[in-house]
């Protein structure tokens, strides 16, 4: 076969440069990948809803974790049973999302009243035996943290859905402490305060009212208790700051509705098994800066859970957006850099997915008003690999 000059000289030139892009190309690194000394993306059992069998459950046992793998996620978490858990309860949890290959790495244990109100008696210390036993079984099954919340009253009643407009109509989370009550309302629990304003809602009868002074000698009382039996067991304890952050709900106020008891809370036991769910939302929904609360966080091994989720704050405290993730206030990619700088290791949760037609065409049912379902996840999760890999780069 005749090669002509030209085609000679395009072959030699070709030959000659392409040991030059090899070079280059073999000079770039690969994306870093999730190790055991970085963050982990994680989602909720239930983000791996399956149209028609309710959120996170599905007629094929196995359709929920294989969803989720499907993202790349390999970490899970959840709601646990209920107290006292057992390694065969825990087990069984665990199981079927072993065998798709995904930890669980995270479970929500529910305290009782008569803990979280100081209830003299024996009850609060029988249910104070039962988290301890709880604990012990989650190190003997190897899961890592046990998260909980330590709520006076959850003001929930303040959310509402607001529509996007500049994003196809998509939905947003609203809360706002002014907002009027009303008998549609998702969280209205007595329809009686129909026309309040949330700030004005009454206590529950079977909550009370409570001070600052009481929930502190509460928790304190249950730390001492636990966090020496977490520490022995190699579990580390999770407490998620009050979400909505409401200065006053229903009667009570918060003990970690602000930074300020965030750090009263680590200096109660000092012990890495002591800890806070770091939420960047709820930190700028306070008015502070995530970064600088990050910091001192982590720089104190006490960050032993993320929520990673952005927000529009309108009024510190009582009037915002839980937006999309790439919207809002905070600088989500300066929040990963800092985890990554302070080398934390354990989850990080993307969540609050927000409402799409995808999903509400197919039956998603949203946890929250304008909150959404898988594929709202999906980008969730999209966005924050890429958060990671940009910040561990």
């Amino acid at each position: 076969m005749k090669v002509s000059r030209r085609t000679a000289l395009h072959l030699a030139g070709a030959a000659a440069f392409t040991p030059a892009i090899e070079m280059e190309a073999a000079q770039v690194p690969p994306a870093p990948k999730e190790g055991p000394g970085t963050p982990k993306i994680a989602v909720g059992m239930g983000d791996s809803f399956v149209a028609g069998a309710g959120r996170g459950a599905a007629p094929d046992p196995a359709a929920g974790p294989r969803r989720i793998k499907q993202l790349g996620v390999n970490h899970v978490l959840s709601g646990g049973p209920r107290p006292p858990w057992t390694e065969e309860s825990l087990t069984r949890l665990i199981e079927p999302w072993k065998t798709a290959g995904i930890s669980v790495s995270n479970l929500m244990i529910n305290l009782s009243p008569d803990i979280l109100y100081g209830r003299a008696g024996e009850k609060r210390d029988h249910d104070i035996e039962d988290i301890k036993a709880s604990v012990v079984a989650a190190g003997k099954v190897g899961l890592p943290v046990v998260e909980y919340n330590f709520y006076a009253h959850r003001a929930m009643e303040g959310y509402f859905e607001e529509i996007d407009t500049e994003r196809g109509g998509s939905s947003w989370t609203g809360f706002d402490y002014n907002l009027e009550q009303s008998a549609a309302q998702q969280y209205q629990t007595r329809p009686a305060e129909k026309g309040m304003k949330f700030k004005d809602l009454p206590p529950l009868p079977e909550e009370g009212a409570h001070n600052l002074d009481e929930m502190w000698a509460n928790i304190t009382y249950f730390l001492k208790a636990v966090v020496p039996v977490a520490e022995k067991n190699n579990v580390r304890l999770a407490l998620h700051p009050n979400d909505p952050p409401a200065p006053v709900s229903r009667g009570s106020q918060q003990i970690m509705g602000a930074v300020a008891g965030w750090k009263k809370l680590i200096s109660i036991v000092e012990s890495p098994s002591n800890g806070i769910t770091f939420d960047c939302g709820v930190t700028r929904e306070m008015g502070e800066d995530p970064i600088e609360v990050c910091r001192y966080f982590a720089s104190r091994d006490r960050i032993n859970h993320v929520h990673y989720r952005n927000v529009l704050v309108i009024k510190p405290y009582e009037r915002y957006r839980e937006v999309w993730i790439d919207e809002g206030l905070n600088n989500m990619f300066a929040v990963m850099k800092e985890l990554v700088k302070n080398k934390y290791s354990h989850l990080i949760y993307p969540e609050h997915p927000r409402r799409l037609d995808y999903d509400a065409e197919r039956g998603a049912i949203p946890g929250y008003p304008g909150g959404g379902s898988y594929a709202a996840i999906a980008y969730n999760v999209g966005y924050a690999r890429a958060m990671l890999q940009a910040a561990m780069s």
